[in-house]
């Protein structure tokens, strides 16, 4: 028997709004369904994994790159129910590049949630943003 349960998508009345900011607080899955568990993306380009210098192109290539894996396993960022963020040096300019280049991927009616963990470096030198997922498809 075939589960057509979807995501469901929480935001308490009680907390405040998550929208504008590019995220949801909450996602239950009922299963059986697939869950992909997705490893940090970085803005690195190809097998040389080159970054560009800015991070606005870095955030564009890890969300390209995020793309590329959903699609191999035939999903789109409309299945990714959780996100976690890795910014280095975060500030206000950087987290609304984020939030600009978010909207441009996920549909303000059913965002993800959404931690974002401020760093000092990440794996690589010259890293400023990672990216992974936890993506579910029913």
């Amino acid at each position: 028997m075939e589960n057509n349960k979807q995501p469901k998508l929480i935001n308490p009345s009680e907390l405040f709004n998550p929208s504008p900011y590019g995220f949801s607080h909450s996602i239950s899955v009922e299963s059986p369904s697939i869950i992909c568990f997705i490893s940090g993306q970085s803005g690195g380009v190809g097998e040389s994994h080159s970054l560009a210098a800015d991070f606005k192109t870095q955030v564009q290539d890890a969300l390209n790159n995020l793309e590329i894996v959903l699609q191999n396993h035939s999903m789109t960022f409309d299945n990714i129910v959780k996100i976690t963020l890795l910014i280095v040096d975060h500030n206000q300019e950087k987290l609304q590049i984020w939030t600009e280049e978010a909207k441009k991927v996920w549909k303000e009616s059913f965002l993800p949630t959404s931690t974002l963990i401020p760093v000092s470096q990440l794996a690589l030198p010259g890293m400023l943003f990672e990216i992974d997922a936890i993506a579910v498809k029913n």
